[in-house]
């Protein structure tokens, strides 16, 4: 079986970074060279923060088609149970990884972009007012949601595509919150104050794992 994780070899950065970072370079060059060499380090670092919230590490997923994996990188702060199932609400910090990966592998039967509010993303308000990207995969379904400070989310894969369980799906620039609802038969392994990463950590196995 292959290993599951991340591969340090593989890190890349997005070109999304490059409308954020390469001004703050091109600042902090004219503000070195005229003698604001202090304000110059400050633009400088804000565009090592920007390259550092872009990056996108590549994932080695398990080899399990019963596992369903987290599709984002963060904080659980919420495991509920509902009508429709368990719901998981992971909260991602501007720390976090924003690439968002699909849970499980089959074809994006939904993909709804629904227009709203800007709450924080750890508010219970923004699962239903906030701007979000509403997707189903077989029996999982997920939202991506943008948070007070993420006030974008850029889907890379259309309804109707392909995906295998870890594939790169979306971006939520900065802050930002995924909430998945799982289905009753699925046997949750993890719980509130757990941190997870996308594509790599099991969230639930359908039925028990051997």
């Amino acid at each position: 079986m292959s290993p599951v994780g991340s591969s340090p070899t593989s890190m890349r950065i997005l070109r999304d970074a490059l409308p954020f970072a390469v001004p703050s370079l091109l600042l902090a060059a004219v503000l070195w060279w005229i003698g604001y060499a202090w304000v110059g380090a400050a633009f400088l670092l804000l565009a090592a923060f920007v390259c550092f919230f872009f990056r996108d590490p590549e994932r080695i997923p398990p080899q399990d088609e019963r596992a369903i994996l987290s599709p984002a990188d963060g904080k659980i702060i919420q495991v509920t149970g509902g009508p429709d199932g368990t719901r998981l609400s992971i909260f991602l910090s501007v720390f976090d990884v924003h690439v968002n990966r699909a849970p499980v592998s089959g074809r994006i039967e939904e993909c709804e972009h629904r227009t709203g509010r800007f709450h924080l993303a750890f508010d219970e308000r923004a699962s239903l007012e906030n701007e979000q990207l509403r997707l189903k995969i077989g029996d999982v379904r997920f939202a991506l949601i943008a948070g007070l400070v993420a006030r974008r989310i850029i889907p890379w894969k259309k309804l109707g595509d392909e995906v295998r369980a870890g594939d790169r799906i979306a971006l939520i620039r900065f802050g930002s919150r995924v909430d998945l609802w799982l289905p009753f038969a699925a046997q949750i392994r993890v719980k509130q104050g757990d941190r997870v990463k996308a594509g790599v950590s099991i969230l639930a196995w359908r039925g028990e794992p051997t």
